[in-house]
């Protein structure tokens, strides 16, 4: 086996991916970035995308990933459809964990999808 050095030249370009817009068979937008959303605060069994320890968190949508087959339909050999606007949601970390000790402006940005999210009254 070669034990060559691997520079940046020696990669491949990758063309880049495009995104999937929301289209006939996806569910429409709901937020958009800026917008003030919480994490639904619900605790169902199965296959679940979103993590516990953000659930009732506030955030803010820092972009819109696109739209997927929801991910927790497709664990059960379902089609996903349609498909979910995903998210990228930005929190604040104190606000997630309580006794979080670092900076105030520190982040935790996660993706999650349309039906996890509601507006944060």
């Amino acid at each position: 086996m070669s034990k060559r050095a691997t520079t940046r030249a020696s990669f491949k370009a990758t063309p880049a991916v495009e995104r999937p817009a929301a289209g006939a068979g996806s569910i429409p937008t709901k937020f958009r970035e800026g917008d003030r959303v919480r994490v639904r605060r619900i605790f169902p069994l199965g296959h679940i995308r979103t993590p516990w320890y953000i659930r009732g968190c506030t955030g803010v949508i820092e972009r819109i990933c696109g739209a997927y087959p929801n991910p927790e339909e497709l664990a059960y050999h379902r089609s996903g459809l349609p498909a979910q606007p995903l998210y990228r949601v930005r929190f604040l970390q104190h606000d997630v964990w309580p006794d979080y000790r670092g900076h105030a402006t520190d982040t935790v940005d996660l993706e999650i999808y349309q039906h996890w999210l509601e507006e944060d009254q």
